[in-house]
């Protein structure tokens, strides 16, 4: 699976980062999201799946 941020939507809440710290991190600036891994492992999708439905501005989506 993977998964694409909406950096327009995106607030930097870290809400993913809570949910799921191996696959979203904050940028230096502590302002966006980003995406560590270019495909979730399989061992990672249950809590990326729920950060991408727990994301408070639905800045993440699903590829």
């Amino acid at each position: 699976m993977r998964i694409e941020v909406d950096t327009d939507r995106c607030e930097g809440q870290a809400v993913c980062v809570g949910l799921a710290p191996a696959v979203f991190a904050l940028d230096d600036d502590d302002e966006y999201v980003r995406i560590l891994v270019d495909e979730v492992p399989a061992e990672h999708e249950k809590r990326a799946r729920k950060a991408v439905e727990k994301c408070p501005m639905a800045a993440l989506r699903e590829v």
